[in-house]
This record gives structure tokens, C-alpha cells and sequence, in this order.
């Protein structure tokens, strides 16, 4: 309901909100409901009592806001002709989304945001899966004739006019791949050949490495397999619309360029695809339009006009959308400049090392259920980040708990040149079962109780980024994967340690929270001169984070080995070399992109043999 010339929209997140462990304060607060002239927030007790409140009598003080112990109150008044552009609503006081992606024939279109800003929602309508009830959340939901009038004179009604008269088929790729093993049974042939609609499924399968695996059973594959099963599904499909929700999760650098070829290339005449996608260099790739959805995550969002690729992840990173005219955050996202070349490399190798050794290990050679791990001599200096980087079961997560002291080599040693060497180590996977049974806000409180203080670095860059302050009262095994991610990467940061060893960090995260991520990894080496070794498959970040990069090379799930770290530049360069994929700086914010096959720059830099050009 509007105040004056606002929309003034109110949201209640109801998994925060605990009303049999507070006192109603924000009913007791409410000028409306002590004035005696109306009630603007009231207990529904059909819903066993917890708040509502009323838009239309809401006076937008906030003083509920202030007042609920939980943080579970959120309420912003909005320009007021946003209300005609309200796609849908999850019922009163829940999120709200305003407008939608435009789907474009024979282009991808790309969505960037921060999480709960209404992504999968804008995909399942586009999907027929869910009917926009245009923001309405009393009186019934209204007519699909309301529907398309809504969007009269878009291209937005051509489209939903073709999907409500069945003119378009859509193939899907859901976000959460993990769900899979408990819908479908059977092995992986049978159930790809059951989706092959093209007579391509086997055909792509290979193209991605699935065919080691056609006579497993679904539910054996791993996360990354399963993923892959599920975007040859799709691609299989014959479709006019294909959807892919994240489908670099799980995935190394090469599985995800081998996917987005295969992504792109369903772009053809009179399909229409769109992505979600928060490894920026895959966007980039891939799309050829992007939306940007902006809001408050969790309680509305908003679609942005379609910029250009290049255009809309710049804007994005420098934090301002001039078609709009919003500021999405305080400052820009810069990426650092490499070191020039003729200046000596640090004895640690990174740009801020110290001469201080902190871990090394002589030759290693670990075994591991038929796999064999091997290395040359190394060390981690204080004050630099390693970056580690190669295909999935090469052997990156072995080396990452050998230098843990989780596992044991047969060969070699690691040893540490400070006296009582402290390890904060993040595992690759994380389960409920191997976090405490306790609230986050003891787990982070056990890690180091300055990650609570209001004001501290600590607390900007790991709870308020990420976001977790509303995650605080939760007990750690009712979390998310997504959720439990994000509290073992911030315990992980926060722990006063020598050594940070981080298995896969930005996995789950969004962009903003994973370059959050990245931003206290590199804060925290400098100031404590600890060091940091990252395993990452994002190329931004891995480009973003890394002093120097160690590349793991081998054959996946027989033999791997790690050599030695490298200059950012020369690693960054052998790695693109092996994905066969050139890359070059973007101008204006320093990101690395990825050219197009074929294309001049990219065909220049081959020639060159410069597959990272800055």
C-alpha cells in the first residue's frame, strides 16, 4: 500500500520469527495499535501466532523493525509505480518479486543477483511451473486473460501467450541437483535414453565424461556427475525452452567449459535459454543479455532492463545501475593488477609475502584407495595466498588434508617452521554431522568471539555479508548446504591460525558473498601474516585471491601431482592453456574474460600462446 507517493511493503521471515520466545514487542510498539485508531500489526493465531502486518494501516516507523528480538521484520517503502509491475508475491508479508527476464529467441539470457532475490522464482514462471498471481495474495488469483493484459505490448506476452497455449516445451535443470537420486532410479544409460528426445544424449554424454559412468546407478554419482547427467538431459530435450538454474556447481574449470559450449550452443532459431549462473566468467561466456535482480534478499526483488553481457557484469561489479539509478552497494569490485615482470618475485613468491616460512613439506607421495598423490618440495610463506587449481579427482582435496595432517604420506613429510603451527582448515563437503550441535551463533563464537563484536571487520565481511546474522538463532543442523557452507567458511576466516587451508570456499555462494569471501581471505593473510592455500574452481575469484597458483595435474581418480606454485600470470596461463580457452583482462574492471572460440582475440592470443593476456 502506498504512503504518500510509496509502495510501502512489509515482510515478516517467518523461519526467523520465534513468538513462543519473545514477548510480542513488535504488537507493543506499534504507534498504530497504541493510537486505538486501528491495528497495523496483530498475532494470527490460525497461524499459531505469529505477527501480520496490515500494509494498508502500516505507517513504515520501523519501530517493529527495531523492536523484534529476531531480526525477522523487514519493511521499505518502494517507488510507488512499481506496483503495476508486481509479477508475484508468496503470500502476505512474504518476498515479492517485481517484473520479469525477457526471454529472447535464439540468445542466452543470463540473471545475476545476490541469493533470495527472486531468481529461481523469475525461472519456474518463465517455466509455466508458477503462475504469476501478480502480487496478489487475497481475493483469488487472477486469469491468465489478466495475466497477458498485465503484459500487453511486450515481448513478455508474445511468450506467455505461446506457453499458455502450449506452444512451447520446456526442459528445466533445477538448482538443487542433489534431490535428484531421490526422485529418479535406475542407471545413467537407461535414464538418459528415457529423456532423449534429439537422439543426441549419449552423443553429449560423452562430450562431458559421462560415459565412464552409463552403467552406474544414479544414485551412486557424485554431485558433479549428477549434474552433468542433468544438463545433457536437458540439452537433450525437444525443447523450445531450456532453463538452466546454476549449472556450474559442483563442476571443475574444465567440466564447466565444456558445459558452457554445450549451453551456448542450444541457442539456436526459435529456442529461447536463460542461466543462473554465479561464476562470472561463465556468465560471461555464455550469455548474450543479462538481467540483473537487485532488492533485499529473502523480501522483494527487482528485475533490471537487459544490458549487454560485458555491460551488465560491470555495472553489476562497480555497484551502480545507471538505467535505474541504483547504487547496489558502497563500492566497486575492483580486481588487482598483476606484479609487474621485471620486478623480483618475493621470497614467498606472492606480492604481500614476508620472508617468514611457515609450513613446508619435502617430496610427497600419499596413497589413497588406488590413487597416488606425488609433489616436489614446498613451502607457504606469511602474508600470501596459493591458489590451487585442476580437474576434479586430480588430487587437490588429498594434498589440502595431507597438508591437514588428516591423512598420512608414505613418502615424504610436512613439517612446520613455527613453533605450535595453528591450521584453520574448511573441508571440501559439509554436513550437519560434522559441525557441533549448537546454534551458529555458538559455532562462530567458539571460532573466535571477535566475529561477533558489532563494528568489527570480521563482522562486516563474514556475518553481515553473508548474511548470517539472520542465521544466528538457527541450530547448525536444521541449516541448508548452502547455509551450513557459509558457517564453515566464516569459522574457518575467523580462527586466529598461521595457516588457512580452504577447500573449495565460494561452492553455494553468490557473487557478492564469495568476492566477500575472497576479500577477507586476502585481509586476513596480510594483517596476521599467516598464509593461505584455496582451492577454487571459480576463475574470477582464483584470479581475484591468488598470489601465486599451484596446478595439480595427473589422471583424474588414478594419479595426480602438484607442482610447484607459480606466478599468478605463468600459472593462470598453463592452466587456460590445458582448458584450451584464452582469456583476457576487461578494461574497466580488471576481471578476466573469457574470449569466444573463433574469435579474433581469441584466434590472436593462440598465436601468441598468451591464453591469459592483461
Amino acid at each position: 500500500m502506498q504512503g504518500g507517493l510509496r509502495l510501502r511493503l512489509a515482510v515478516i521471515d517467518y523461519d526467523s520469527c520465534k513468538p513462543k520466545k519473545c514477548s510480542y514487542e513488535c504488537i507493543a510498539v506499534c504507534p498504530v495499535n497504541k493510537s486505538g485508531r486501528g491495528v497495523a500489526i496483530d498475532a494470527d493465531m490460525a497461524s499459531r501466532g505469529k505477527p501480520v502486518i496490515y500494509e494498508d494501516a502500516c505507517i513504515g516507523c520501523a519501530l517493529c523493525v527495531k523492536a523484534c528480538p529476531f531480526d525477522a521484520i523487514y519493511i521499505v517503502n518502494l517507488p510507488m509505480e512499481l506496483e503495476e509491475e508486481a509479477v508475484h508475491r508468496y503470500g502476505v508479508n512474504g518476498f515479492k518479486l517485481f517484473r520479469l527476464p525477457i526471454p529472447r529467441e535464439g540468445q542466452v539470457v543470463g540473471l545475476l543477483g545476490r541469493n533470495g532475490t527472486g531468481k529461481t522464482t523469475a525461472l519456474r514462471i518463465l517455466a509455466g511451473e508458477l503462475k504469476p498471481n501478480l502480487g496478489r495474495v487475497e481475493g483469488g488469483e487472477p486469469e491468465w486473460d489478466e495475466i497477458l493484459k498485465r503484459f500487453r505490448g511486450s515481448e513478455l506476452q508474445t511468450y506467455f501467450r505461446k506457453l499458455v497455449d502450449g506452444k512451447l516445451r520446456v526442459a528445466h535443470k533445477i538448482q538443487y541437483v542433489e534431490l535428484v537420486p531421490r526422485r529418479l532410479k535406475g542407471r545413467v544409460r537407461d535414464l538418459l535414453k528415457r529423456a532423449d528426445e534429439r537422439g543426441v544424449a549419449l552423443e553429449l554424454a560423452e562430450q562431458v565424461g559421462l560415459d565412464k559412468v552409463f552403467d552406474r546407478d544414479v544414485r551412486q554419482l557424485s554431485g558433479g556427475e549428477l549434474q552433468k547427467m542433468l544438463i545433457v538431459a536437458v540439452l537433450s530435450r525437444d525443447a523450445n525452452v531450456y532453463i538452466f538454474d546454476e549449472p556450474s556447481s559442483y563442476l571443475d574449470i574444465r567440466e564447466r567449459m565444456r558445459m558452457a559450449r554445450l549451453i551456448a550452443g542450444a541457442a539456436r532459431p526459435g529456442a529461447y535459454v536463460m542461466v543462473v549462473e554465479h561464476d562470472l566468467a561463465v556468465l560471461d561466456y555464455v550469455s548474450d543479455l543479462v538481467h540483473i535482480l537487485y532488492g533485499e534478499p529473502g523480501a522483494y526483488g527487482i528485475v533490471s532492463k537487459p544490458y549487454s553481457t560485458r555491460e551488465g557484469i560491470n555495472v553489476f561489479l562497480q555497484g551502480y545501475l545507471p538505467a535505474e539509478n541504483i547504487r547496489l552497494r558502497k563500492e566497486p569490485i575492483l580486481f588487482r593488477k598483476p606484479a609487474p615482470e621485471a620486478q623480483p618475485a618475493a621470497p614467498g613468491g606472492g606480492r604481500q609475502a614476508s620472508r617468514r616460512r611457515i609450513v613446508g613439506w619435502t617430496g610427497l607421495r600419499v596413497a589413497l584407495d588406488g590413487f597416488t598423490l606425488t609433489s616436489g618440495e614446498g613451502a607457504l610463506y606469511g602474508g600470501e595466498v596459493i591458489g590451487v587449481a585442476g580437474p576434479n579427482g586430480i588430487g587437490k582435496t588429498t594434498f589440502v588434508r595431507t597438508l591437514a595432517g588428516a591423512l598420512k604420506p608414505v613418502e615424504g613429510a610436512v613439517y612446520p617452521y613455527v613453533e605450535d603451527l595453528r591450521v584453520s582448515y574448511k573441508p571440501q563437503y559439509i554436513s550437519p554431522e560434522s559441525l557441533p550441535d549448537a546454534t551458529v551463533e555458538q559455532v562462530l563464537k567458539a571460532a573466535n568471539p571477535a566475529i561477533l563484536a558489532p563494528g568489527s571487520w570480521l563482522n562486516l565481511e563474514l556475518v553481515k555479508r553473508m548474511r548470517l546474522d539472520k542465521l544466528l538463532e538457527r541450530r547448525v543442523r536444521t541449516l541448508s548446504g548452502g547455509e551450513l557452507q557459509k558457517v564453515a567458511v566464516a569459522a574457518a576466516l575467523a580462527r586466529e591460525a598461521d595457516v588457512y587451508l580452504l577447500d573449495e570456499p565460494s561452492a553455494y555462494l553468490d557473487v557478492e558473498e564469495r568476492v566477500g569471501v575472497a576479500r577477507a581471505i586476502r585481509r586476513i593473510v596480510e594483517t596476521r601474516e599467516a598464509a593461505a592455500l584455496v582451492v577454487e574452481h571459480d576463475l574470477m575469484i582464483l584470479d581475484y585471491v591468488s598470489d601465486r597458483i599451484m596446478l595439480v595435474t595427473g589422471e583424474p581418480g588414478v594419479r595426480g601431482h602438484v607442482d610447484d606454485p607459480r606466478p599468478v600470470k605463468e600459472g593462470m596461463n598453463l592452466l587456460l592453456q590445458n582448458l584450451g580457452v584464452t582469456v583476457r583482462k576487461d578494461e574497466q574492471t580488471g576481471r578476466p574474460r573469457l574470449n569466444k572460440e573463433g574469435s579474433y582475440l581469441d584466434r590472436m592470443q593462440r598465436a601468441r600462446k598468451l591464453y591469459y593476456a592483461v
